[in-house]
């Protein structure tokens, strides 16, 4: 069998329903309300894995994006042995409707991973 190479697009889970060790620490885990109104603020965290990732030199988170669609809200970039692989954004919507949240995160040796939430303005 060939070994999968993690650099070779965006990574996603093989079975959503029966995640490895290595998904777990890798997939975003976006949280924010379900409903929001437009125009006021309300909070959006994103935390890499549900299994938390280390952040060593050697290996760890090098930054996260965060989408609303396909428009791009912020970047955290993050230090190892300094942070966790966690940011907490403020957004604001103003457009109504369902949006579909979309967070990436690049591992240093595991690449690109993504995960999606969405979520009804109005």
């Amino acid at each position: 069998m060939e070994e999968k190479n993690f650099f070779d697009g965006m990574n996603h889970p093989a079975n959503a329903a029966d995640l490895t060790d290595a998904e777990k620490k890798h997939i975003p885990v976006i949280g924010s309300p379900g409903s929001v109104k437009p125009g006021e603020p309300f909070e959006v965290s994103v935390t890499v894995g549900s299994i938390s990732h280390v952040m060593e030199p050697a290996h760890h988170i090098q930054w996260i994006e965060l989408y609303a669609n396909e428009n791009f809200l912020a970047r955290v970039a993050l230090t190892p042995g300094f942070t966790k692989a966690i940011a907490t954004l403020t957004v604001v919507m103003q457009a109504t409707g369902s949006i579909t949240l979309k967070a990436i995160e690049r591992c240093n040796i595991h690449g690109l991973w993504e995960n999606t939430r969405d979520i009804t303005v109005g």
